[in-house]
């Protein structure tokens, strides 16, 4: 079901990258609004973040507008998430998007990206350049911002480093570390790396590569991966059950909203901000009605009547990879 679902996802998820890296945000803002197209790596990925995001603020406490983020890497990935988690803001705070953006801070490979940069960005980045002092190395940005929440989106292994995690612990009860490059050897730190380092395992941790539990003061924490399979199969199955015409931003929240939701106590205990994958076929049940039902909220679902129950209505509409025995 995982790859027939992967395949519905592909038939309007665009592979802009194919076209070039620094062309995928053009070309996603060109068709979205008069194709069906979704870009897994800008939309998906951010996406799940948001999620772990909104499922992090169950351990650390308080509201997505109250934390700070910084990120580490101005790409595709770290600018998609960006704009995603200031868009969840606005709809929680009722605040203008632009306000929002300003919780949102970006390093890039010159530094912080900061207002006097502007002349020299990239267009995706304009809207990160915030007015402050320039600043050229992560450490100086996180003594300066001050963040609750660093993420990693640069592709360089180990950036995160000793100093960097102890910055982050110092001023932070549960600092929310989410190290997200693949492969492993990219990633920013290792699981073990942020427990260790925060000293007492206080680092809130989450990855884009798989970690093996890690063993840290006598207690076995199992750290949650942010993949993207969480969310493409739901989100395209919803898509496909409502006949949607476009992909909306708000549907993209409504997917981080449903797949937040699974994340249980149990799963935070063992060091965990994500629903086991074990139950994805539930979870993408859930994240297809909720994507359907604001589609057809929104006025841009084409499959009427809308079903009753959207739930069952998704599972019945799921692959059963159960075969018949001929010997």
């Amino acid at each position: 079901w995982m790859l027939l679902n992967k395949y519905m996802v592909k038939k309007f998820s665009s592979r802009f990258e194919d076209f070039a890296n620094h062309n995928a945000f053009d070309l996603l803002a060109k068709y979205s609004k008069s194709h069906l197209v979704f870009n897994d790596d800008i939309q998906g990925t951010a996406s799940v973040v948001l999620a772990g995001l909104l499922s992090s603020l169950k351990v650390v406490g308080g509201t997505l507008a109250e934390h700070t983020y910084l990120f580490l890497g101005a790409g595709e990935a770290g600018t998609g998430i960006a704009e995603l988690i200031a868009l969840e803001i606005s709809k929680q705070t009722n605040a203008p998007i632009e306000e929002c953006r300003k919780k949102v801070f970006l390093v890039d490979s010159k530094g912080l990206i900061v207002s006097s940069r502007k002349n020299s960005l990239q267009p995706f980045k304009t809207s990160w350049a915030h007015e402050r002092e320039p600043v050229t190395t992560l450490l100086d940005a996180i003594k300066s911002i001050r963040p609750t929440v660093l993420i990693g989106t640069s592709g360089v292994g180990r950036a995160f480093t000793k100093e960097v995690i102890e910055a982050m612990a110092s001023f932070n009860e549960r600092p929310v570390i989410f190290s997200l490059s693949n492969p492993t050897s990219h990633s920013e730190c290792t699981a073990e790396e942020a427990y260790k380092w925060t000293q007492q395992g206080r680092a809130v941790f989450a990855s884009g590569s798989p970690f093996d539990p890690v063993e840290y003061d006598g207690k076995i924490r199992v750290p949650g991966q942010a993949n993207n399979a969480y969310i493409f199969p739901g989100f395209g199955l919803g898509v496909v059950i409502s006949g949607a015409i476009r992909v909306h931003e708000d549907m993209l929240l409504a997917a981080s909203e449903t797949l937040a939701a699974q994340a249980t106590q149990e799963n935070f205990d063992k060091g965990s901000i994500f629903p086991p994958f074990t139950n994805i076929r539930k979870i993408s049940a859930l994240i297809a009605a909720s994507v359907a039902a604001k589609a057809y909220e929104l006025g841009l679902a084409t499959r009427l009547p809308r079903p009753r129950d959207l739930e069952k209505y998704a599972e019945s509409c799921m692959y059963t990879p159960v075969y018949r025995s001929y010997r």
